[in-house]
């Protein structure tokens, strides 16, 4: 009966997860983990998976803010270190120009 009940909360989790409205970053993971630990804590796992779910979303939503912030200084740092060459570029080319 228990294996039935876990196998259905799983099912259910994936149908969930897989509808457009649910189909979120971290969602699938974070639904199957809360219908697991909801089923422990007192045949909650349809709550456990909302919860899970929604709470997987959001852990996910959160590194894509990291991935992209770190994105964006690498692309900061690498246009810096393009701009300093092309100072020193330029103040090489002026150097050599006034030296002719």
């Amino acid at each position: 009966m228990k294996a039935k009940l876990i196998a259905a909360s799983i099912l259910m989790s994936m149908s969930l997860a897989s509808t457009a409205a649910y189909a979120k970053p971290g969602c699938l993971k974070g639904a199957a983990a809360g219908a697991v630990g909801g089923h422990f804590l007192g045949k909650h796992h349809v709550l456990g998976a909302a919860v899970g779910c929604a709470v997987g979303h959001h852990m996910g939503k959160k590194q894509e803010r990291q991935q992209a912030q770190a994105q964006a200084q690498a692309q900061a740092q690498a246009n810096a270190q393009a701009q300093a060459q092309a100072n020193a570029r330029a103040q090489n080319g002026q150097a050599q120009a006034q030296r002719r």
